[in-house]
């Protein structure tokens, strides 16, 4: 699978800008069959209460530009954007939104909304407890955001859902980078499937968020990547393209049979 990791700096509450970066980014891209961008790459972060004003809505003109986009480039997307929640108005969910070039939108919301230090997301989002992997073609996908990471038992009931790769979107800061370095191979390892990792660049508020994305493989090795060309990029932002074996999961898992060894474990009696 050809995958493209769109490391960028969005346009604090732009929409249009940072939709116009997608066009531009998908056109250079081509062939492609997988283009990532980062956690709420078409808001920016720092929104505060821009965020109902933002979000997008199915069948709005946010969305209809990004269908138009997978339809022309024949790339499924995945953007991080703010939701608005189909089912109770006036919440907003951090989500992370992809479009199939046959229009198709499969939306997975973060799960793990981080309310400490320089982060005020649970003020802002509603959470889900599901993830759901998507169908790409004839391969399973599962989309994570950011925070996620954190709880391996996302990574795994995804991988346990059939997922043959783990997508993470994220809006991490410097300070965290060191620690998604550690944790993304690891989430690689334990559940014999290759992760990619898209970070985003730049300072919104102070925050200075750190980039260093990446892709591993089922063994938790680094997947090269190659720069591509025919985009215009500022300070510190990439784009690059790896290539992504999506059978390497089903060669190596029975050499590291975790998957069928939670799978067939008896359930644990509950206590007296």
């Amino acid at each position: 699978m050809r995958v493209v990791l769109a490391e960028l700096a969005p346009r604090p509450g732009d929409l249009a800008s940072n939709l116009d970066r997608v066009r531009a980014v998908a056109a250079a891209a081509t062939p492609v069959d997988l283009l990532v961008f980062p956690e709420l790459f078409l808001s920016g972060y720092r929104i505060g209460d821009r965020v109902h004003r933002l979000a997008l809505r199915d069948g709005d003109a946010s969305a209809a530009a990004l269908r138009a986009i997978a339809h022309d480039s024949r790339a499924t997307l995945v953007v991080g954007a703010p939701f608005a929640s189909p089912a109770r108005a006036g919440e907003v969910h951090n989500a992370a939104i992809a479009v199939r070039p046959d229009g198709d939108v499969h939306v997975q919301v973060k799960r793990y909304l981080p309310t400490f230090g320089p982060f005020e997301e649970g003020a802002q989002f509603t959470p889900t407890d599901a993830s759901e992997p998507m169908p790409l073609a004839a391969h399973s996908v599962g989309l994570e955001i950011c925070y996620d990471v954190f709880f391996p038992e996302v990574s795994r009931g995804l991988a346990l859902a059939g997922a043959e790769l783990l997508v993470v979107l994220s809006a991490s800061p410097v300070t965290s980078g060191r620690l998604f370095q550690r944790l993304l191979p690891a989430r690689a390892i334990e559940n014999a499937v290759p992760v990619v990792f898209v970070n985003r660049v730049g300072v919104e508020d102070g925050l200075v968020f750190a980039g260093e994305s990446g892709a591993w493989d089922a063994r938790g090795e680094p997947i090269a990547r190659a720069p591509v060309d025919g985009v215009a990029l500022g300070p510190d932002e990439s784009l690059t393209r790896a290539e992504i074996d999506l059978a390497e999961s089903a060669r190596w898992r029975p050499f590291r049979p975790v998957l069928r060894d939670v799978a067939t474990r008896p359930a644990a009696s509950p206590s007296a």
